[in-house]
């Protein structure tokens, strides 16, 4: 067996290379937002909304990282990393719509910036 590390950073690479295993293109089409991980820095994100967004993101098997001070509430605003595949960051979006603390607006720009990046 050989091994063989892939980057597939878009949409079109992660395509390229289900179909070099001859995967049915159907199951491609399905599971090529799920070979693209995508990481995001977020700055200025207020308190009750990073603590929305990590636990949003940790409910769907995805990561966010925050400011030790979010943590222990000792801050107003905090810097995000924001790490998921493509799939995980469909879902998570669909929940943060839900969502007050201006999470419709940041799910909609979260959205379009990953999409028109991918």
């Amino acid at each position: 067996m050989k091994l063989t590390r892939l980057e597939l950073v878009d949409l079109a690479a992660a395509e390229r290379a289900l179909l070099s295993v001859d995967a049915d293109p159907r199951g491609v089409a399905i599971m090529k937002e799920k070979a693209v991980f995508r990481t995001v820095k977020v700055e200025g994100v207020p308190l009750r909304a990073a603590n929305l967004i990590k636990q949003t993101f940790l409910a769907h098997g995805a990561e966010a990282a925050v400011s030790r001070e979010t943590a222990a509430l000792s801050s107003e605003v905090t810097d995000m990393v924001l790490m998921g595949t493509l799939a995980q960051y469909r879902a998570i979006l669909t929940r943060l719509r839900e969502q007050p603390f201006g999470l419709r607006a940041f799910s909609e720009t979260l959205g379009k910036f990953l999409w028109e990046n991918s």
